[in-house]
């Protein structure tokens, strides 16, 4: 098939810029952090502020039973989020800000929201370090479902990368997707199971939640660390297949509009 050679040549594109792409992602690291007080910092102080923010709202004004102490369960699902959120953010303009590369010189054009994405997962390894130290105080220690860690990352990066490779196309042939995201973006947040359990809310509108993709990927981190077991199979796997296809089909669709960038920046 005609989709598969195409993933095929790709992915070898992919191996022979792989030094670019390293290069693209150091100097987008230094320019982030380059001229701040606080660095790396930042990655653990946003998800930091919101979490007391947030506990403070659902633990006195409106508690929550979440089975397991409101800070960890707000700072894993906000860690989670913030990574994809961020990597959203840089990747929707990742093209229209490089558009004297885009026009003049020849690679994988991929490379910028794949570059956004890497960004973004150095942040969330950064501040996986705070949630590793709540872990600690609350006294919960890791299972054997650890071991299913590596594989909630590839799925939820896989998930990241194909939403990430769409906007940065769609903002580089219609430029208010940038702004219309970023309200997209607020309301998918209270869409999804970053601050409360999506169990809570019932009817036709808990389980139109329960479809939202994101809601597995985030539950699956809370589950492998924080509750010691394995993600439902059912709507993890689904989400696995999903992310796998959505990162083939944007990707393909991202390579084949390579030719009308430079038109279009």
């Amino acid at each position: 098939m005609r989709i598969v050679d195409d993933i095929r040549e790709m992915a070898a594109e992919q191996v022979e810029f792989r030094e670019l792409l390293y290069q693209m992602t150091l100097r987008d690291l230094l320019l982030r952090y380059k001229q701040t007080i606080m660095g790396f910092g930042w990655a653990i102080f946003m998800p930091l502020v919101n979490t007391i923010v947030f506990s403070v709202i659902f633990t006195r004004v409106a508690p929550l039973d979440t089975h397991m102490p409101y800070p960890l369960f707000a700072y894993a699902g906000l860690l989670a989020w913030n990574f994809s959120a961020s990597s959203f953010r840089f990747a929707v303009v990742s093209l229209t800000s490089n558009s004297n590369l885009v026009t003049k010189v020849y690679f994988p054009r991929e490379i910028f929201p794949f570059s956004a994405v890497l960004v973004s997962l150095v942040d969330f390894v950064v501040g996986s370090l705070v949630l590793i130290g709540m872990m600690v105080y609350y006294h919960i220690v890791p299972t054997a479902a650890l071991a299913a860690l590596p594989l909630v990352v590839i799925v939820h990066v896989m998930f990241t990368l194909a939403v990430s490779l769409v906007l940065a196309m769609a903002n580089l042939f219609y430029r208010d997707v940038k702004y219309l995201f970023e309200m997209v973006l607020t309301v998918w947040m209270f869409l999804t199971a970053v601050l409360y359990p999506t169990a809570l809310v019932g009817g036709v509108t808990g389980r139109l939640l329960q479809l939202n993709p994101m809601t597995p990927i985030i539950e699956g981190y809370r589950d492998v660390l924080l509750r010691g077991r394995m993600p439902p199979a059912e709507p993890f796997i689904a989400t696995a297949i999903a992310s796998a296809a959505f990162l083939a089909i944007s990707w393909v669709m991202f390579h084949r509009a390579e030719f009308e960038f430079a038109e279009n920046v």
